[in-house]
């Protein structure tokens, strides 16, 4: 029998001192890619503007004086928008040198220059590059590129975290991350800009994913829920800091250093952050995982017995064939159990981002105040969310609590549309109470999905897995931005609910479909393929080793009765690791 990571945790601690460290540490990045997934919501901010006067280079947005206030009147016409009458964005008077036609029917044309209401930014990247009118798209297209980027990044550091090992594909996120992020700070025109928020957008994700994938792969089935959902917490932080961070500086350029510099201290982390030994373990590497789980062993104060994994070389060397194929990222589509459990765990991460980040990104629409204010609600309600699932989801387990979370979520959404098209402004707080209460669920459901789903596939195709369901919930965060802009073009009440509807609806029927998935609580980590295909429908128990087994040597662990085991049992009063011929 195979000796796996997990069987070495029961003896070295689920979650011992060492872990705790290393997850810290893991954590950190986190506060990162939480600030660099939303700072979006203030680089492309479009404040309110209209067309500067021609000839004018004093020209502001704000009336200097009365002859200010007659020379925007006249050359800047009229329009109805939201019910009101208000100065056209977009267009000037053709013949603005013909002050005594105002008034009087008069032919418009389109402006290059536009002057911006400064009040909440000083300077954006929107008014930098003049995403407005004919080019107002260009924003949208810049978030949708940034989540593509996201997308790429999340799968290729997935595929290069299986082939070359999760820390080497961390530290590559680490060094681009650094580097896109202080170069975007230059970013001359619209196509740099974009392409340096593409190798952002992929190098941020990667970073993130990885570091879940080592936080998971380091501790024991028991607290893997911590892992799963602190992560998020730091997430969180990230974008509460974010909003604290951008409320004082109001200019891109200065933001987007504040925020891109600090990166570079997790450079450090070639030398502190080790390779998962569950990795090095499922590559036969076992020389180099049994250094860390010794170094491991030192910290939690647990005796190992000599030569940990002598035996089991000489197994793997006597049976393990170079030329047999290891786990490939194709194998999740081999068999209709593992395609169907795939398709449906794609759907759901894709769902929950598009839901996350619609309403995240929609935040400046809730009503309840400044942006910075709606922001910093948005981050903040994310933290009961995380509280609500490191309580419950040891308790009632992840596919109900995902399902639930989702639904609760969904629903919010959709009784938006009463209180939007049928309730009057006094029940303004309602909508945003509703939306709140959306973005909860879609923010305990990302924090469940992230560790439902590690659980569910196997080692040797984790982080290949793990990857891919991170560019399908990109996917999500890509198609997010189009669905909100597209209530604009309907317009009116139901313009403003019809994004709400279309991300409730879908949250219900993802959490719908992933009743359908087995119950990973309180189980053992699948490590190959064929464990992923039996998982949910037969068992991975633990048997007792048979005296032929033992004569053989193949298990260096006498494993205990693991229902014997809590967390008052520390594991220096476990019975120490011995060889089975000792």
């Amino acid at each position: 029998m195979r000796l796996n990571f997990d069987d070495v945790l029961r003896h070295l601690g689920e979650f011992g001192r060492y872990q705790k460290w290393v997850y810290f540490l893991l954590c950190l990045p986190g506060l990162s890619f939480g600030s660099r997934m939303m700072i979006s919501m203030f680089l492309l901010n479009v404040p309110e503007h209209r067309c500067a006067i021609p000839g004018h280079y004093n020209d502001t947005y704000n009336v200097q004086s009365i002859n200010h206030a007659y020379l925007i009147n006249a050359t800047i016409p009229y329009v109805k928008r939201d019910g009101k009458l208000q100065l056209d964005r977009c267009h000037i008077y053709r013949d603005i040198d013909n002050i005594t036609t105002v008034g009087a029917n008069r032919t418009v044309v389109g402006c290059k220059k536009w002057v911006y209401d400064k009040s909440v930014f000083e300077y954006t990247a929107s008014m930098e590059f003049s995403f407005v009118c004919d080019d107002a798209i260009l924003a949208t297209h810049s978030k949708m590129i940034f989540m593509g980027g996201c997308f790429f990044g999340a799968f290729a550091s997935g595929a290069l975290g299986d082939k070359i090992g999760r820390k080497k594909a961390l530290y590559l996120c680490i060094l681009l991350l650094t580097a896109g992020g202080i170069i975007l700070n230059w970013s001359s025109n619209f196509v740099m800009f974009i392409t340096l928020r593409f190798i952002n957008g992929a190098s941020a994700t990667g970073m993130y994913t990885t570091c879940f994938v080592i936080g998971m792969e380091i501790v024991g089935p028991s607290k893997r829920v911590w892992t799963g959902t602190i992560l998020g917490v730091f997430f969180a932080l990230g974008m509460t800091m974010l909003s604290a961070v951008a409320f004082f500086i109001r200019d891109w350029h200065t933001l987007e250093l504040v925020i891109a510099v600090p990166v570079a201290i997790f450079l450090i982390y070639w030398w502190v952050i080790p390779e998962s030994p569950r990795w090095l373990m499922n590559e036969f590497r076992y020389q180099e995982a049994e250094v860390i789980i010794r170094r491991a062993a030192d910290v939690n104060k647990v005796k190992l017995p000599e030569n940990l994994f002598e035996q089991q070389e000489k197994t793997e060397a006597e049976t393990h064939d170079d030329n047999k194929p290891k786990g490939s990222f194709l194998h999740l589509f081999t068999t209709p159990v593992m395609c169907t459990r795939t398709l449906i765990i794609f759907f759901n991460w894709m769902v929950v981002s598009m839901v996350y980040y619609g309403l995240s990104l929609n935040s400046d629409n809730l009503g309840a105040g400044s942006l910075h204010l709606n922001f910093l609600l948005v981050g903040l309600v994310e933290l009961p969310a995380c509280g609500l699932v490191v309580m419950l989801l040891n308790k009632v387990g992840r596919k109900v609590m995902h399902c639930a979370s989702m639904l609760v979520g969904g629903v919010s959404c959709i009784l938006t549309i009463f209180t939007i098209m049928y309730a009057d402004q006094s029940l303004q707080w309602v909508t945003v109470l509703l939306a709140m209460i959306g973005k909860l669920g879609a923010a305990a459901g990302f924090a469940i999905i992230y560790t439902f789903s590690s659980e569910l596939f196997p080692t040797v195709i984790r982080h290949s897995a793990i990857g891919a369901s991170s560019s399908l919930a990109r996917i999500g965060g890509m198609i997010a931005p189009y669905i909100a802009d597209w209530g604009k073009f309907v317009g009116g009440d139901f313009g403003r609910a019809l994004p709400l509807l279309m991300f409730g609806g879908l949250a219900v029927l993802a959490g719908l479909l992933s009743l359908l998935l087995p119950e990973t609580l309180d189980r053992d980590l699948p490590e190959t393929i064929e464990d992923g295909i039996k998982f949910g429908r037969k068992p991975i128990h633990h048997r007792a080793l048979d005296d032929e087994e033992k004569q053989q040597g193949l298990s260096l662990l006498a494993i205990p009765d693991t229902t014997d085991l809590d967390e008052n049992h520390p594991p220096q009063n476990r019975q120490p690791l011995a060889p089975v011929n000792a």
